[in-house]
């Protein structure tokens, strides 16, 4: 498979972060632990480690999440509060190489179980994948941190929106939820058990909705979609060169109508909390329809959907109308 993408530069992508965790209901008094009446105090680095830890965790758990909402995970910086708050969590949950910020402080913190999201799939190299979501500068700040040992691109981390590697991960998060706190290892093995039919619902239906298109690429303004476009067969085309306030270069906009029309390509994708200028203007001069696909970074009330589930289906539904699915 052909799967051409291109280098993201100078395009600030903020993605809001972190749904507010509502308060959970059920109290732990059922503990068989003598004195254990406090819940399982787990810290999440970002909204895709809060959701599973909420869903493995259940009536059981305690939830709190570094990344706030409207945050822009990658340029996360922590405050003394929540280095403290890490500090006397059970459990900190985290997706190593994504937050510069949340590694360091979990490399010093001594918290007693530290689950890496990044340990429990394998991640893989799909070209040159940056984080620029603030210009050459932010690219540069973190190229140390970012890019693989001796490797010359990074290890992608977006690997939440690929349903199956997420499972994997999720399997991952309750063995180590099993093991910290095994008076409720049962009730993990259930609920996790439960996500992965969810996730593997959700697999079948991406399988199913994109088997028959009319074309296998997208255009997107960041390359957050490499595990999902390897997964389904698809290519992800993202933006070159651009950001959000200035305007395409007469090159680019060439390229990309010949591009488009080769490859039969209908829309341009942006992020809902991204400015859709650039894409208005690409499609515009291109010929080509706007619309938006989540990188699922986090949830607020402008996402096409209350959690990870519904924002994949929207997802889904907006992939099959940009690649005519039949």
């Amino acid at each position: 498979m052909n799967v051409r993408r291109r280098r993201i530069s100078g395009i600030a992508v903020t993605a809001a972060t972190a749904l507010g965790l509502g308060t959970l209901s059920a109290c732990s008094s059922d503990s068989s632990a003598a004195g254990n009446t406090d819940k399982f105090d787990v810290v999440a680095s970002f909204y895709p480690m809060e959701y599973l830890a909420e869903q493995i965790g259940g009536d059981h758990v305690n939830v709190t999440t570094l990344t706030e909402p409207g945050q822009e995970p990658h340029d996360l910086e922590l405050s003394a509060k929540q280095t403290a708050q890490m500090g006397e969590a059970d459990a900190v949950l985290y997706l190593k190489s994504l937050q510069p910020a949340v590694d360091e402080a979990i490399a010093q913190s001594d918290v007693k179980t530290k689950i890496d999201a990044a340990t429990l799939t394998k991640l893989e190299d799909h070209g040159d994948v940056e984080h620029d979501h603030g210009g050459e500068e932010h690219a540069d700040e973190h190229a140390g941190e970012e890019h693989s040992e001796g490797g010359e691109h990074a290890l992608d981390p977006h690997v939440w929106l690929d349903p199956v590697k997420y499972a994997e991960i999720a399997q991952g998060v309750a063995k180590a939820f099993e093991k910290a706190d095994p008076d409720h290892a049962a009730d993990y093995r259930k609920n996790a058990e439960a996500l992965a039919k969810k996730l593997g619902d959700l697999d079948t239906a991406y399988k199913d909705g994109l088997k028959n298109t009319s074309t296998k690429v997208f255009f997107t303004n960041h390359a957050a979609f490499g595990y999902l476009a390897e997964r389904y067969g698809l290519t992800q085309e993202a933006i070159n060169g651009l950001d959000p306030e200035s305007e395409p270069s007469p090159a680019r906009i060439k390229e990309l109508q010949q591009e488009a029309k080769a490859d039969g390509v209908t829309t341009v994708f942006y992020e809902t909390l991204v400015s859709d200028k650039t894409a208005k203007t690409l499609a515009k001069d291109a010929g080509l329809k706007t619309d938006v696909l989540d990188p699922l970074e986090g949830i607020t009330d402008k996402s096409k959907g209350e959690d990870y589930v519904g924002v994949m289906q929207s997802n889904l539904k907006a992939l099959e109308t940009a690649l005519g699915a039949k």
